[in-house]
């Protein structure tokens, strides 16, 4: 009884073990890329759907929206859903649940630019994450975080809505 206990503690733990899917898994196919229009009109706050919650992506440049900034792609769990370009923001609902949240640079020029997050979402809640591409000397840094809903709030009601196309 006793060598059963122990085997079965063995083969818990190396199942345990195993690999788990890689992290560029939240991210879509690498070949897509998207066309980006702004929509520089007031935009009302949306609210999660019934049984959903919804999230931002706001990209804060800092001023530097000109053609050759780089637009950056978001995909949640594996599928691209978006793009901002410059200041910019758009949403999307998801269900509740566990989610990878991937943003990555569009661009030729830049390389790397990949930044990934995880993310528990409750019906009825609003989630925010901000990037912000980082140019100092040599260094290239597309940085991800979720911030806070007021801040959050006063982004998304003072960027034009970002809605892009995967370009064909």
């Amino acid at each position: 009884m006793k060598a059963a206990l122990i085997a079965m503690f063995f083969a818990a733990s190396a199942f345990a073990q195993s690999p788990s899917a890689s992290p560029r898994a939240a991210c879509g196919k690498m070949n897509v890329n998207f066309n980006v229009k702004l929509y520089d009109t007031p935009q009302a706050m949306t609210q999660p759907g019934p049984g959903k919650a919804l999230i931002y992506f706001v990209h804060e440049s800092g001023g530097s929206s000109s053609p050759a900034y780089p637009t950056t792609k978001f995909a949640v769990d594996g599928t691209w859903v978006g793009a901002d370009h410059g200041d910019s923001f758009f949403f999307v609902s998801v269900d509740p649940g566990e989610h990878h949240v991937c943003a990555l640079l569009q661009s030729s020029f830049y390389g790397g630019g990949l930044e990934l997050a995880h993310l528990s979402a409750e019906a009825g809640k609003t989630y925010f994450y901000r990037t912000r591409f980082i140019l100092s000397g040599s260094v290239q840094l597309l940085d991800l975080q979720q911030i806070d809903t007021d801040q959050g709030r006063y982004l998304a009601t003072a960027f034009p809505l970002s809605v892009s196309k995967p370009k064909k």
